[in-house]
């Protein structure tokens, strides 16, 4: 059986493919409680290793240990929220400074580790300055953002683009330095929908994307769905199985993958929502002719995720057909009547 370390929560595939025993990393033994709760019948290949901040020197030197040791790791952990005073030690520094602890321990410690597959984001890929939303340019994982570190320093969102570019950067630098006895692969989605979690057990653990979601439940887009930032989007099981193919795939070393079913809009998700679920149409905007896109518009070229990984994708409507399913598993239709 094959072992492998996860620092965060693809989990559900990992285990359902059936060859894989488990080692998570988590910041209390309380969400590793909650982990294991939710996926009880894999209990004989799940452990731990509490790991309260990713950015400390050493900080996974003793998760990476392992008898029978491993033969992959899938770092997916880093921060994502903008509710941050400082851009550079909230948001940069823990995302660098964790992913390279991450193979630096591999290096020192885990000499059986072959892959190590790393959770980056189109943030470092796009850039979101071109002019006229980049209308006629096909983005591909050739492309690196030129955000800056002064850029990143700006503001929340400029911090989280700067934090997924510069970890990335300093993971391929790394191994083009220290010339491991590991190769790496990227995984870079855009932003990502589909059902929350069997652990999230309150509608106040959403995650950033899915949370737009529920704020149009709650009916606080009723004069129109605002432009997203981004038009790209993949469903959060893509994502997932993306990962265990980039570690089984023994072509996918040495390359990033930009993992995007295509566009979306913020009114193409409001659409989904009143064909499917009534009880929520009068919060919600009327349709636009368009879509709600813009006339002009870049492209995505996800040709590698498919030829190299043989990865399909989830259109719009199933992801989010899912995740209001979700939603109203976890109680939004007694939160919206109240309303």
């Amino acid at each position: 059986m094959a072992r492998v370390l996860l620092t965060a929560h693809v989990l559900e595939l990992l285990l359902q493919h059936g060859r894989y025993s488990v080692r998570f990393t988590v910041r209390s033994r309380e969400k590793a409680q909650r982990l294991f709760e939710a996926h009880e019948q894999y209990r004989s290949k799940l452990e731990y290793v509490v790991v309260k901040d990713i950015a400390q020197p050493g900080a996974f030197d003793e998760a990476v240990k392992s008898d029978p040791p491993f033969t992959g790791i899938l770092h997916v952990a880093s921060p994502f929220h903008f509710n941050v005073t400082d851009p550079k030690t909230e948001l940069i520094d823990p995302a660098v400074n964790g992913t390279l602890g991450v193979l630096k321990a591999a290096k020192a410690f885990a000499p059986s580790v072959k892959r190590i597959v790393i959770t980056s984001s189109s943030a470092s890929i796009m850039d979101p300055n071109k002019p006229n939303n980049g209308a006629g340019y096909a983005y591909t994982e050739n492309d690196w953002s030129p955000i800056t570190l002064e850029e990143g320093l700006l503001n929340p969102l400029s911090g989280y683009r700067a934090s997924k570019k510069f970890a990335e950067k300093a993971a391929w630098d790394f191994v083009e330095r220290e010339k491991p006895n590991f190769d790496i692969a990227s995984i870079n989605p855009p932003l990502v929908f589909g059902p929350v979690k069997p652990y999230v057990s309150s509608l106040s653990r959403l995650n950033t994307s899915n949370e737009r979601v529920l704020s149009f439940i709650q009916g606080n887009a009723k004069n129109g769905a605002p432009p997203p930032s981004v038009y790209l989007w993949v469903d959060v099981r893509d994502v997932a199985l993306s990962h265990i193919l980039a570690l089984e795939n023994p072509e996918a070393g040495g390359k990033r993958f930009f993992i995007t079913e295509g566009y979306f809009s913020n009114q193409k998700i409001v659409d989904v929502i009143r064909k499917n679920f009534p009880q929520f149409v009068a919060g919600l905007p009327e349709g636009e002719s368009n879509g709600g896109y813009p006339q002009d518009l870049y492209k995505a070229d996800n040709s590698r995720s498919k030829r190299v990984l043989g990865l399909t994708y989830r259109g719009l409507e199933e992801s989010i057909r899912d995740l209001v399913q979700t939603l109203v598993e976890l109680g939004v239709d007694e939160e919206v009547s109240r309303v």
